[in-house]
């Protein structure tokens, strides 16, 4: 079911995304050559708790989990797609890029937010593929507008990744957020125009493009979380918190 949300709540998720973005942005200024991925899931708790917030990812435990999600950050570097598990011993390195991906409970709602970001000087075609993955997800916004649908999005995103020749995962996608982490609707990063669930004013949600510079087919770790490409080629990955109007779409994770 689509939740529909109040005034109130878009206020308080406003607030909310502006945290988010913030927290989100310092974690971005931290990755280095040298760093691991606990230092910056440590960080991004300390911010949180600064706040007097809560970080949603933490102990959340998706449908058929065998144990619930054991940090705030999910830290996912060069061919790990998304939901990558921190760990003290995995140290960032020159060349490498890395997805960060946080969700912000604040006052009981919920915000979702995630970028990839470069460690040091990375190759021409890592950043070629930042640069379209980030655009890829402007453009799905673009066409977050009420009396739209979500195929509109996947369509709009999808046509301005294929001539890029990237992958588009297809099992992950965005969806709606608020009142819980993951609500209806499912937003894939592909589709048709014309189809899918209708974007009505003050729905709240989530679009994240995740783009693979090679096959779209993506395996699942050992940890039961960590999505990787199938041919361990590099993927990127950024997402946004949408608020439908009755005119431009609000980028509630906007840091300013």
């Amino acid at each position: 079911m689509i939740i529909i949300k109040t005034p109130q709540e878009i206020e308080i998720l406003r607030e909310g995304g502006k945290r988010l973005a913030t927290v989100l942005h310092k974690v971005k200024d931290m990755v280095a050559p040298g760093i691991s991925t606990q230092d910056l899931d440590d960080y991004a708790f300390k911010l949180i708790k600064e706040f007097g917030d809560e970080p949603a990812f933490l102990n959340y435990s998706p449908e058929g989990a065998d144990f619930p999600f054991p940090a705030s950050l999910c830290v996912s570097v060069n061919d790990e797609v998304v939901h990558g598990i921190p760990n003290k011993n995995k140290i960032l390195k020159e060349g490498d890029i890395v997805s960060i991906d946080l969700g912000l409970k604040h006052k009981g709602l919920f915000t979702d937010m995630a970028m990839t970001v470069p460690v040091g000087i990375i190759s021409p075609s890592s950043q070629k593929l930042l640069e379209v993955t980030e655009k890829a997800l402007q453009i799905g916004i673009n066409e977050a507008i009420e009396g739209n649908r979500v195929g509109d999005i996947g369509y709009a995103i999808e046509s301005f990744v294929r001539p890029h020749k990237y992958g588009i995962v297809e099992v992950l996608s965005g969806h709606g957020v608020g009142k819980a982490i993951h609500e209806d609707p499912y937003i894939p990063n592909f589709g048709k125009k014309g189809t899918g669930a209708k974007l009505i004013k003050r729905m709240v949600v989530a679009i994240e493009p995740m783009l693979n510079n090679g096959t779209k087919n993506v395996t699942i770790g050992k940890d039961g979380y960590t999505f990787k490409t199938a041919d361990g080629k590099k993927s990127a990955h950024f997402e946004h918190t949408i608020l439908i109007t009755d005119d431009e779409p609000e980028i509630l994770t906007r840091l300013h």
